[in-house]
């Protein structure tokens, strides 16, 4: 079975920055492109960051120039690094594959405040 752990999440104020980072176990971690995922209150769940089984990255035009995303595939993890937060970033954050159909069950999330 799948299993998605987030972490690193927090309240910071607006310019501050914060690591998230996502274990996986139940998949072959270094096969999936994987991507973060976040959701605000009242809002579609977004696709924010991805990686690809290359290392090659691409951002939603929200986050990129203040986003990074990474991954490990010796530990199975995916982080991602996030500077200059807005309080627009608030949200849950979540990994996920980024390719095909995602994996299920979605793990927990990490929640992101960013007060202004």
């Amino acid at each position: 079975q799948v299993h998605l752990v987030e972490s690193g999440g927090g309240l910071v104020r607006a310019g501050g920055s914060l690591r998230l980072s996502c274990a996986a176990s139940g998949i072959i971690f270094r096969f999936a492109a994987m991507g973060w995922y976040r959701q605000a209150p009242g809002k579609q769940r977004e696709l924010v960051a991805t990686i690809t089984t290359g290392g090659s990255r691409d951002y939603a035009d929200s986050v990129k120039g203040r986003f990074t995303i990474s991954r490990d595939n010796a530990i199975n993890t995916v982080y991602l690094q996030m500077n200059s937060l807005k309080p627009e970033d608030t949200a849950v954050y979540h990994c996920n594959t980024a390719s095909g159909s995602v994996y299920e069950p979605w793990g927990q999330g990490t929640q992101v405040t960013v007060s202004s």
